[in-house]
């Protein structure tokens, strides 16, 4: 449950989502977000809603975002989100999907599903770290032979591989 409450909390969520300036409201009324993001040439800041559904409380809901960038267009996209557990680890997965308009969507379909890919993977990143994030006993060993040192994952890094 620690992870669903995460997923339903605005300053989690703010932590979590990339260029996220500004996030206000609840899981139930939907949120209320300030986001500056750059993609390719194009730089905006996006002031939009977020809103939960399709809620399976504990096991699943669909995240959903639509923001106005002045000039720049329109940005409005999802994921649908699920959470299993299974012997007391929880695994987080999620389909991604974004459309565009304006300006924005001059810069072709590729580039955009690129974009909203990383993105993703930035904003599950950020909110691993922001739910769980490492402590002094998971750091990286410094050793005397040159190479870089090896990464351990965490629990909640468990989750996302």
């Amino acid at each position: 449950m620690t992870v669903w409450r995460a997923l339903n909390d605005a300053e989690i969520l703010k932590a979590a989502i990339p260029g996220c300036k500004e996030m206000t409201g609840n899981a139930d009324d939907g949120f209320e977000a300030t986001v500056t993001q750059k993609i390719g040439p194009v730089k905006a800041t996006f002031k939009g809603v977020v809103t939960l559904s399709d809620v399976i409380e504990g096991e699943s809901y669909r995240i959903s975002g639509e923001g106005k960038g002045g000039p720049a267009g329109y940005a409005r996209g999802g994921a649908n989100v699920r959470l299993d557990e299974t012997d007391g680890v929880t695994t987080l997965s999620y389909e991604v999907d974004a459309k565009v308009g304006g300006k924005l969507a001059s810069l072709g379909a590729r580039l955009i599903d690129g974009v909203a890919k990383k993105l993703a993977d930035q904003f599950f990143e950020n909110f691993q770290n922001a739910v769980a994030p490492r402590s002094d006993d998971e750091a990286p060993d410094d050793d005397d032979t040159g190479r870089e040192p090896e990464k351990k994952k965490g629990l909640i890094k468990k989750m996302f591989s």
